[in-house]
């Protein structure tokens, strides 16, 4: 419908259908009758040939159209922002995060925090981080500005809890080092993508 249509529609000339609504029974009778009436019609006998029919297919067929949660999970896309995940080096095993602090002092909602010292190597290292996931937005403004690739958000998007406020420690999101193969380099918002180098445009003063 245009517009000069629209504002000289002659609701007169429409074509209207007239619902035949009958009355509203009013002695319990009545009201039992047309509970009855529309019991036994064929209607109620076509919803339960469905029911049934479904049923049977997802029983005898395999034709399952849900999931069986938490056994099966549906996938989600590799740049979800989901539960963090701290990723170690492919090449020594060691956590990459080098304790800069930067994903710390970016978060607007104030859940990261961190300690580091120094190891007998003189290589500074994290001794404690924790995440509240109770205050936690999931922006992923920590796994934008880390350096290393360190953090990341994983797959993990179950975060109910019990308690109000749900701390996730460092060892909690490290990669277990008996499951580093498994580790994807590219894996989780805030990583590189891996067709990264493609993507860049030299200058012409590219040296």
């Amino acid at each position: 419908m245009g517009l000069e249509q629209f504002k000289n529609r002659n609701v007169g000339t429409q074509e209207y259908k007239v619902l035949n609504l009958q009355e509203s029974p009013k002695t319990p009778m009545a009201k039992f009758t047309q509970v009855a009436k529309r019991t036994f019609k064929g209607e109620l006998f076509v919803g339960l040939g469905v029911t049934v029919r479904e049923m049977f297919n997802a029983l005898f067929r395999g034709q399952m159209h849900t999931v069986k949660y938490p056994l099966e999970k549906l996938p989600i896309s590799p740049r979800y922002r989901a539960i963090h995940e701290m990723l170690r080096l492919l090449e020594s095993g060691h956590y990459r995060c080098i304790g800069c602090g930067l994903c710390e002092k970016i978060c607007i909602s104030n859940c990261i925090t961190m300690e580091t010292r120094y190891d007998e190597n003189q290589r500074k290292e994290v001794s404690e981080y924790t995440i509240n996931f109770g205050r936690c937005i999931f922006c992923g403004y920590c796994a934008e500005v880390c350096p290393e690739l360190a953090i990341v958000h994983g797959p993990r998007y179950e975060t109910a809890s019990e308690q109000r406020a749900s701390f996730s420690l460092f060892e909690d999101m490290l990669t277990p080092i008996d499951k580093l193969s498994l580790q994807q380099e590219y894996d989780g918002f805030g990583a590189v993508s891996p067709n990264a180098d493609e993507n860049i445009k030299k200058t012409p003063l590219a040296y």
